[in-house]
């Protein structure tokens, strides 16, 4: 067990003062003997929830894996790892997803980890390897396990579970409820704990729907973007196709955005949600694949440019606003003959937009504030945010408040810097050595 003061320093860590109610009910049921079942919506904390409890399952003195986790994508698999390490618990991790170089993988497996963290079909190839031994893994998360079956992991999350033969504990955990568990994950008497949206304060969500009077609806798009004042915004699409071309045609008419969606290189896709996370964009325009499970920051917009055939997906799209206590507007933009899905309230108020004559006087957003730069070195070239913050600062005369977010990877980092600093930056650090190595700094593609 964690002692109070352990807990309160982690909280601290993570910028947390207390636990929420759905993350303390978590932490008592994982802590007993029971496996879990926990139903909780899309930004309620369900990370730190079951992350918190495993932590006190840990034994210093082992020396093997002791929790897997599996997450049906590379983000969400990221994500995790990115919250243990806020964490500080003196317990190592990693993570293991494709795309990512088997090698490094590999080599830091040797070393195992006491929470291995990745997807399924990555974390079977290990164990088809023999990367890592299976015997000391006594607690296994399936997060947003519903997820992973329907991508297609039932196979590789049967292999994986069947070669567990010490698992003495098993969590599940879900945004969406009434989900069939199939047999292969061999739940015992679980405690199901459900919470909703109203159990986690969030009552202040506002959907609006927008007509419009054309099939296309990018006119429509447009004329809404340009009435949000420049705040950021999430626009899902229910295609790649589309939401590509719906990116392109926002980009063509002034507006920069973003496409993000599965069929992406995965460097593009991490790149895409770098600049929106740091605000070197505004407007990610997406598939369903960022309804959940990544880590971006509260969206005080979302908007539907296509409806999901399921409701549950509606809920999952929505649950990017008015999080935690928060406020936030969903947007569903509707073409004059579309036909509705049974699950949208036919009483939703209506969002009237410019007429034709205004649009013509419409304001575009303005320019995004910050620019990404690209530096071509990272963690295991011993690079860290603070060597990148000294370096910018000293060697390129940059502000505190000229620098945003700093996110350093394995072999690459990415810094958002104001974007009226970046000219004078570049030509100032382009011969400049940081920690005795000249490193490749440029504006991110």
């Amino acid at each position: 067990m964690i002692t109070p003061q352990q807990q309160t320093q982690i909280l601290a860590s993570l910028g947390i003062s207390v636990l929420n109610p759905m993350q303390e009910a978590a932490q008592k049921a994982i802590g007993q003997d029971n496996d879990t079942f926990l139903i909780a919506p899309t930004g309620s904390g369900k990370t730190v929830g079951f992350l918190l409890p495993i932590l006190s399952l840990l034994k210093p003195d082992k020396t093997s894996v002791q929790c897997l986790i599996l997450a049906p994508s590379r983000e969400l698999a990221m994500q995790i790892e990115q919250v243990w390490k806020k964490m500080s618990t003196g317990y190592k991790a990693n993570v293991c997803y494709g795309g990512h170089p088997v090698e490094t993988e590999i080599k830091n497996l040797s070393n195992p980890p006491a929470v291995l963290i990745g997807t399924p079909g990555r974390i079977a190839d290990h164990i088809t390897r023999r990367s890592f031994s299976l015997e000391g893994i006594h607690t296994l998360v399936l997060d947003e396990f519903d997820k992973s079956l329907a991508l297609g992991f039932h196979d590789e999350m049967d292999f994986i579970i069947s070669g567990l033969r010490n698992l003495r504990k098993r969590v599940l955990v879900s945004a969406t409820s009434g989900i069939s568990i199939p047999d292969f994950i061999r739940l015992k008497s679980p405690t199901k704990l459900t919470f909703t949206a109203e159990d986690d304060g969030q009552s202040g969500l506002t959907t609006e729907v927008v007509y419009s009077e054309s099939k296309d609806k990018i006119d429509t798009l447009f004329e809404l973007l340009c009435t949000l004042n420049s705040d950021s915004a999430l626009i899902f699409c229910n295609h790649r196709d589309a939401a590509e071309r719906t990116s392109e045609l926002l980009n063509e008419r002034g507006i920069h955005s973003l496409v993000y969606h599965g069929g992406m290189e995965q460097a593009d896709r991490e790149r895409a949600l770098i600049q929106f996370r740091n605000g070197s964009t505004r407007y990610l325009v997406t598939t369903d694949l960022a309804a959940r499970g990544l880590d971006i920051p509260e969206m005080k917009y979302v908007i539907h440019y296509h409806l999901p055939l399921q409701e549950h997906e509606f809920t999952h799209r929505n649950g990017r606003t008015a999080r935690m206590h928060a406020s936030g507007t969903a947007y569903v933009i509707l073409s004059q003959d579309e036909i509705r899905p049974a699950y949208l309230d036919t009483s939703l108020e209506e969002l009237f937009l410019a007429n034709k004559k205004q649009s013509a006087e419409l304001q575009l957003p303005k320019p995004p504030d910050f620019v990404t730069l690209y530096i071509s070195g990272g963690k295991k070239n011993k690079l860290n945010k603070v060597d990148i913050v000294g370096f910018f600062s000293q060697k390129g005369n940059l502000d505190k408040g000229d620098l945003g977010l700093i996110e350093v990877k394995d072999f690459i980092s990415f810094a958002a810097v104001k974007q009226e600093k970046v000219p004078a930056l570049l030509a100032k650090i382009s011969q400049e050595k940081m920690k005795g190595k000249k490193y490749k700094i440029e504006v991110a593609r």
